[in-house]
């Protein structure tokens, strides 16, 4: 009431006296704005009126006046400031924040006054008229003010930007919606907890909407461009189970096609195989994504080969994801915040891979304290540490896992085995230090390690080493860039240690160093720009042997080194055209060039590549340039809402890949090397395009989604019958290059919230290759199109879980797989009394289906607020149907008959027990 009392004394005291007219001259020098009001009132009639703490104190000033008006001085002095003022009497002076004090009062609603259609510089702005009143059903928390108020409202739309932290531990919050409910308008934080937002002149009422963060509204008067942190605070809450994205309708709204996003925190309760939590693992239960096979490194998307995925841990490339022989992933789950994997329309700031992208984001940590997670299990254990290092701007996150996994093996009864060793161990690191706040630098760094000897006089040791900078800045409200320099390493040793004098240390190592700088740039409400450039470094040593202990005769021998350059520039336009369609349209251009020094044979033409058919050797300097590779990709993507929660996306891509992983087994293996394009293997080359429908119902409860997609090929690798890799230096001569097609459908259901939640999914994939030639010895099945090792039509996956109380949880997978393609022995015949084989066309033949149950108990630990940490059991059991499923048939010739042999992983149920803690 006496707010209102004082804002009519204010208007009526217009009537009564007149402006100031006499003229002024003063000077400032070097004065705070306070000082600079204080010498105003010793020198002049004005007296001032105002909250002390509204006024600079602290930067200092320099004015010359000569004959001014008090007006012209005070709109000087407060012209980069929030502050307005009313002259009253001729005499004093009312400051105000943000507002204006009006001579009249129109009664006019705000709506009209945000909508009006003409120019805001053409029309004087209606006073926007605030109730000190609340409701007793309101929910505001709070009034804002951003920027000052004019007398003449320059424009339409402001642009508010900020970070959203938690109000108990001060962390900032990602994902989080903000929700002008009556404009219909809404913007969400990014993974630092920032947010942008551009709203209308006037008042707008925010809401904070996130999943186990307390609602509030806020009042904000937007007057103009300003910055404003939000603080909310935690609610306490029933978890729901396994929600894998983070963003209810992200599904429905995106223009991305074939995305899968995984939070690892939702992945505890699923029954694994010895209790290790593993991200990678759970995306080969989702539709389009089909693992190698147990114990097999490596995973298949959309009938792609497993070379054809780019994996990034922190946007660095990790070229060997798995530990353990592919049976563990080689991702810390305690230090994993997301994984998003683009398997149709790839974004064209990534390159190089031409079937999928595994985009692994580590905890960004933010710790105001001192946390950390502990698990111990039958075969590994694991430590993450959060700390802070420098108080409101520094943090470190560092974590350790290790397996002891050798007593597993001396337990079995095979003899063998008894006498085999397998272990491993990563770490991980990430240093964040907040510079100010348009700067943040992340330093990370990954290191892992495996050795394993299985039943041999022969010790195999790999290993990935990353270390990466990454710098983010603010421009301003609408630009912001990172810039990213890593190094990426992958080796492996392969150690014979026998009795006889031919023990030897081979070696093989790729590194690469990345340079990439990528913008963002908000052009406007309908346009998202991402644009910039990267570099990448090869440096490959395909292999060297050197015999081992004085009394070895192997002679030493490397192949020669390999070097390539590959630069791109990238851009990418996110354009909402209307509330119903938006396109996302992107283009990526590459080049890539061969260095020297390098030593490149040149074939007869239309000739089979072999020793006897070479014409010429040339010889090539250091960092000389001898061949070139280019290509422009196109990403399209498109989505129309039909309504708000259904939407039909399309997408078309098409991508290249200069690099190629060299296998002739029927699946990746640790020791498999890795190619560069040179004169004679060319890059590889992908065309996809793909539709889909999406639907939500029930409040986003339950999701559904229906994808197919079409791919072609070209110069698809492939290996000539008995071809030998390591350590072969014309690789060319032992391989063929061909182009292949793949084709499919995908269904998943999802059932987000509820005691019982999780998913269904179902894949119908198909994929072939054709290798053609005029000549018989570079001809596979008569040069028609046959099935890929990794052809696997039908791929159901069920994941389940059932909260029995809050803390007791039940949880089911059920996996099945048709069995992968197989060149089997269709007869036989004999010569100097041996028998040997005739094998049917390539890959005509199937093992048998495979198909797995895992079954879980899941025990959480008290809920009691005041207590040292947080507990959780994990009891399941792997294979519970005990299926003996094959991973592997062979055949070889023994004492002059034919053996078939039938290998398998995991033939048997394996019953594990996890104890998770966190303090």
């Amino acid at each position: 009431m006496k707010k209102i009392i004082l804002l009519i004394f204010l208007f009526l005291s217009v009537k009564f006296y007149a402006q100031e007219k006499e003229k002024i001259t003063i000077k400032f020098n070097n004065l705070t704005q306070l000082e600079a009001i204080k010498f105003i009132e010793n020198t002049t009639k004005y007296r001032f009126f105002f909250i002390d703490k509204w006024v600079d104190k602290k930067t200092t000033i320099n004015f010359n006046f000569t004959d001014s008006s008090i007006s012209k001085i005070l709109d000087t002095l407060f012209e980069n400031t929030n502050l307005n003022y009313y002259i009253i009497n001729n005499v004093d002076i009312i400051l105000t924040q943000n507002s204006l004090i009006y001579e009249s009062v129109y009664q006019e609603n705000l709506d009209t006054i945000t909508t009006n259609k003409n120019n805001f510089d053409d029309k004087k702005t209606v006073p926007l008229l605030l109730s000190t009143n609340t409701p007793n059903n309101a929910t505001d928390t709070k009034t804002v003010k951003i920027g000052k108020e004019n007398h003449h409202a320059k424009q339409k739309n402001y642009t508010l930007s900020g970070t959203v932290k938690n109000g108990i531990t001060s962390e900032t919050i990602p994902n989080l919606v903000l929700f002008v409910r009556d404009k219909n308008l809404h913007t969400t934080t990014d993974k630092n907890g920032k947010f942008t937002f551009s709203l209308p002149y006037g008042a707008n009422s925010i809401e904070t909407i996130l999943s186990g963060i307390q609602k509030t509204k806020t009042k904000v008067i937007m007057y103009g461009n300003g910055t404003y942190n939000f603080i909310v605070n935690e609610v306490a809450e029933q978890l729901e189970g396994i929600e894998i994205a983070s963003n209810a309708r992200k599904n429905i709204t995106s223009t991305e096609t074939g995305i899968t996003q995984i939070k690892a925190e939702d992945i505890k309760t699923i029954p694994q195989v010895l209790g290790e939590r593993d991200i990678l693992k759970i995306a080969t239960t989702l539709p389009g994504i089909q693992s190698a096979g147990e114990g097999v490194d490596g995973v298949n998307v959309r009938g792609g080969k497993s070379d054809q995925n780019l994996f990034l841990l922190d946007k660095s490339v990790l070229y060997n994801p798995t530990h353990f022989l592919g049976l563990f992933s080689a991702v810390n789950p305690f230090t994993t915040d997301n994984l998003k994997v683009y398997k149709g329309n790839i974004p064209a700031e990534f390159g190089g891979r031409i079937s999928s992208v595994f985009d692994i984001t580590t905890k960004d940590n933010d710790a105001k304290k001192f946390t950390g997670e502990a698990s111990i299990g039958p075969v590994t254990s694991n430590l993450s540490i959060e700390t802070p290092v420098i108080k409101e701007k520094s943090t470190l996150l560092f974590a350790v896992r290790n397996t002891y996994s050798n007593w597993l093996l001396k337990a079995l009864n095979d003899k063998n085995l008894k006498n085999s060793s397998a272990s491993f161990f990563d770490l991980n690191a990430k240093y964040k230090h907040h510079i100010n706040k348009n700067n943040i630098v992340r330093i990370s760094g990954y290191y892992s390690k495996d050795k394993y000897s299985i039943a041999s006089d022969t010790t195999n040791a790999y290993g990935n080493k990353i270390l990466a900078i990454d710098w983010a800045h603010t421009f301003n409200n609408k630009s912001s860039g990172n810039l990213l320099l890593s190094n990426s390493n992958y080796s492996f040793n392969i150690d014979l240690d026998g009795d006889a004098n031919n023990n030897f240390t081979l070696k093989y190592v790729i590194d690469e160093v990345n340079l990439k700088l990528k913008m963002k740039y908000l052009y406007s409400k309908e346009h998202k720009l991402d644009y910039g450039i990267a570099s990448k470094l090869y440096n490959v040593k395909p292999g060297s042997k050197n015999p081992k202990g004085n009394n070895s005769i192997i002679t030493p021998f490397s192949v020669q080194k390999e070097r390539a350059i590959e630069n791109a520039i990238f851009i990418t336009d996110n354009y909402t055209i209307s509330k119903k369609l938006a396109i996302s349209l992107g283009a990526r251009y590459t080049l890539f060039s061969a260095l020297g020094n390098s030593t490149q044979r040149t074939y007869a033409a239309n000739n089979p590549k072999s020793d006897a058919t070479v014409i010429s050797i040339q010889e090539y300097e250091n960092n000389e340039i001898y061949k070139t590779y280019n290509g422009l990709s196109f990403r399209f993507s498109s989505r129309y809402s039909i309504n708000e929660d259904l939407s039909v996306k399309a997408s078309f891509n098409n991508s290249y890949q200069f690099i190629h992983r060299l296998t002739n087994n029927t699946s990746a293996s640790p020791t498999d090397t890795w190619k560069l394009s040179d004169l004679n293997i060319k890059p590889q080359e992908s065309v996809q395009a793909s539709i889909g429908i999406y639907k939500n119902i029930n409040e986003n409860n339950y999701e559904f989604s229906v994808e197919s997609y079409y791919k072609t090929y070209k110069n698809i690798l492939d290996y000539k019958v008995g071809a030998a890799f390591l350590l072969n230096e014309y690789i060319e001569t032992e391989v063929l290059q061909g182009p292949g097609k793949s084709y499919g459908i995908e269904l998943l259901a999802r059932k987000n919230k509820g005691n019982l939640n999780g998913w269904i999914s179902y894949s119908y994939s198909r994929s072939f290759l054709k290798l053609d030639s005029n000549f018989l010895e570079e001809r596979v099945n008569n040069g028609n199109y046959f099935p890929t090792s990794y052809d696997k039509p039908h791929d159901f996956n069920l994941i389940t879980n059932y909260k029995l109380t809050k803390r007791f949880s039940l949880s089911a997978n059920f996996a099945y797989q048709t069995g992968r393609p197989i060149t089997y022995p269709t007869g036989k015949y004999i010569l100097q009394g041996n028998e040997y084989l005739l094998y049917s066309d390539r890959n005509k033949f199937r093992i048998p289906d495979y198909y797995r149950l895992d079954v879980g108990l899941n025990i959480e630990g008290n809920h009691k607020i005041k207590k040292v940490g947080h507990s959780f059991w994990n009891i399941s059991v792997y294979n519970l149907l005990g299926r003996n499923n094959p991973n592997a048939i062979f055949f070889v010739t023994e004492n002059g008959k034919v053996q078939a042999y039938q290998s398998s992983i995991f033939s048997k149920p394996i019953p594990t027990i996890t104890y998770n803690f966190k303090f």
